[in-house]
């Protein structure tokens, strides 16, 4: 059922008052009274006037706040990170993630396993200094927050931030290339010791604006023992922010994790993008 619009305040006003003078000059005779009568019907239309001019106006009072995105500040990005709550199973949120740092993607990746030599290998040398240093999409040119849980000996990392919007795109067309550019190359760490390195792409869910996945594997000896470390990474943009989250470690990869910490995560990110206030209980995205 569709509601007439409300007219604005200065027209119901001068409604009333030309209604009320016509109803004055009616009961009027036309004679001396005739004075008499327009005085009352002005100070009819005036107490009128500042009768509707009290009422608060209907359309501002129900109008809903903008939609479009705004710029991701420092507490919008801390208020847009994943929590235990978004999280299912036993992981606990660690206070020290920013200090998280793995050692087998520690390495110089061997040239001579590329055909285009050095080129490629630049790119897979890129893709294991910036998991190491936890800035896979490039460093944020604005706001940027971080958190980490911990389950077993596993991992999950998420990262939070605003970007330059063309370096995020050319970042994301980067992560796209590479399980073609670094399929499987070798990496030498500072000791000597080879790792063998794969990139193979995963699925994302359909989420933001852009989204990319990768599938990491390194396997090569940690503290004289044999050992595979295993990531699931998936990045997506919402405007001109993003968010990667990575999950894994030496028991294996976290795809489902990480998939549904990409999900909260960019429904957070949305609603603080909007203006909003991330609800503390995860929202139901199955």
């Amino acid at each position: 059922m569709s509601r007439r619009p409300v007219p604005p305040l200065r027209l119901v006003a001068s409604a009333l008052a030309v209604g009320a003078l016509l109803t004055t000059a009616a009961c009027s005779d036309g004679g001396g009274g005739s004075t008499t009568a327009a005085d009352t019907a002005a100070e009819q239309a005036r107490a009128a006037e500042e009768d509707v001019a009290k009422q608060p106006p209907t359309n501002s009072r129900n109008a809903s706040p903008s939609a479009s995105p705004s710029t991701l500040t420092e507490s919008g990005a801390e208020a847009a990170l994943l929590t235990e709550a978004d999280l299912e199973g036993d992981w606990n949120q660690v206070a020290d993630a920013e200090k998280w740092r793995e050692t087998l993607l520690v390495g110089e990746v061997d040239v001579s396993d590329f055909l285009t030599a050095k080129t490629e290998a630049a790119e897979c040398q890129r893709l294991l200094d910036r998991l190491y240093s936890q800035d896979l999409l490039g460093k944020p040119s604005g706001a940027s927050a971080l958190t980490g849980f911990e389950q077993g000996g596993s991992r999950l990392l998420e990262q939070v931030a605003a970007y330059d919007r063309a370096a995020l795109d050319d970042a994301l067309k980067w992560m796209d290339s590479l399980p073609v550019d670094c399929d499987q190359f070798t990496a030498t760490g500072e000791t000597g010791e080879k790792r063998t390195v794969q990139v193979t792409e995963a699925s994302v869910p359909g989420l933001g604006d852009a989204r990319e996945g990768l599938h990491v594997t390194v396997r090569g000896p940690a503290a004289g023992n044999p050992a595979t470390l295993t990531l699931d990474i998936a990045a997506v943009r919402v405007g001109s922010s993003a968010l990667t989250v990575t999950g894994g470690g030496l028991d294996g990869g976290e795809l489902s994790y990480v998939e549904q910490g990409a999900r909260q995560g960019t429904e957070r990110l949305k609603t603080v993008l909007a203006g909003g206030t991330p609800s503390p209980q995860p929202t139901n995205l199955d």
